[in-house]
């Protein structure tokens, strides 16, 4: 069976600040008396925009973290990304509720860039940074869990 520690633990605290992040729309929903769309309450859109963007990115930041994971094994530096980029996502939330153009903001949304734009580039290197190459790929299926389309 193969576990991947580190995916498993960052997408379970992912899931947490995914949590956390729409209790805070919920408590600007209340505050605003807004139960559907966002009223044109600026600090309700931003708190929206905020976990919307935390659902945008984080998905893409999941695979690659366990796709990297699978290819490379579990060194130190992935589980370093990993709360690298819930901290920068953290930080942007925070940054959203300020006035634009603040630095928390732009740290948050920089650092979480750079991260996902380093595992991207990372994981398209992987097959290539590989010095032997299998000829071939060879898949084993086990007698008894084919079907045949007699027995469906």
């Amino acid at each position: 069976m193969l576990v991947l520690p580190i995916t498993l633990t960052i997408a379970g605290a992912a899931a947490l600040v995914n949590i956390w992040i729409a209790y805070r729309v919920g408590q600007m929903r209340g505050l605003h008396k807004v139960s559907i769309g966002d009223g044109g309450a600026q600090p309700l859109i931003a708190r929206m925009r905020a976990h919307s963007n935390f659902v945008e990115y984080t998905p893409f930041f999941l695979i690659l973290l366990g796709l990297v994971e699978m290819a490379r094994g579990s060194p130190a530096w992935l589980w370093a990304v990993g709360i690298v980029f819930l901290l920068a996502r953290i930080a942007h939330v925070f940054g959203m509720d300020r006035p634009p153009g603040n630095r928390v903001r732009t740290l948050g949304m920089m650092v979480s860039a750079f991260v996902l734009l380093g595992l991207a580039i990372y994981a398209i290197t992987i097959p290539y940074l590989e010095r032997v190459r299998p000829e071939s790929i060879t898949y084993a299926i086990r007698h008894g869990d084919v079907r045949s389309a007699e027995t469906g």
